[in-house]
């Protein structure tokens, strides 16, 4: 079965780029991806812009909310205002706001758990050009190429999908491989995956007709 008839997953953001971006990777200049690479090891999660929490105040459920991080990566709730909630643990957060509410609570006790993921840019893959769905997507340990063509549905039927480029940041340089997405999705190649990290970029060029 294709992979282009997998289960779709992930939040569905549309991220957008200049077209001229996608003209400069579209070549296949550009060296193979490594099948494998030096895995990301993730400790605990880390909060990001957009994520979904839900802080609950034990004993006090008018306290308690559902709240979504804002861009500039700050919460409030219904007695605290702009917590920094970007870049903590949901431990950290949770003391953090233990401290805050101890100014109308005695020994609050707070509880947050992360409902809706997105995590800090630097830990997610994004995914743009002719993909069913490109989208930001959290990375999770051990992602594949595999797994993230499985998320964002596969490639659409214009997709030149083995001109495919993966950028990555390594070393303090910009570099970019190819990878066979058209052998992978459409053929069952699977020789052409590879793995992802946190902060790569896969670009999906149009096929030229």
């Amino acid at each position: 079965m294709s992979l282009l008839h997998a289960p779709k997953i992930g939040l569905g953001l549309a991220v957008l780029v200049p077209l001229l971006l996608l003209a400069g990777c579209a070549t296949t200049d550009h060296p193979e991806a490594p099948s494998s690479v030096e895995r990301t090891v993730l400790e605990q999660y880390v909060i990001g812009p957009g994520d979904s929490l839900q802080v609950s105040v034990r004993g006090n459920p008018d306290w308690s909310t559902g709240v979504a991080v804002r861009p500039d990566g700050q919460i409030t709730t219904p007695l605290v205002e702009d917590v920094q909630a970007s870049g903590r643990t949901p431990t950290e957060l949770a003391r953090t706001m233990e401290e805050e509410l101890s100014r109308f609570l005695r020994d609050p006790i707070v509880t947050v758990m992360v409902t809706g993921f997105s995590g800090p840019f630097n830990r997610q893959i994004r995914v743009i050009g002719q993909a069913a769905e490109p989208q930001a997507l959290q990375y999770g340990e051990d992602m594949s190429v595999m797994d993230v063509m499985i998320a964002v549905g596969g490639i659409t039927d214009f997709a030149a999908g083995n001109r495919a480029v993966i950028v990555r940041h390594e070393d303090g340089e910009r570099k970019q491989y190819r990878v066979r997405l058209d052998d992978l999705v459409n053929g069952g190649d699977i020789s052409a995956n590879v793995d992802m990290l946190p902060g790569d970029t896969l670009i999906i060029p149009e096929r030229r007709f």
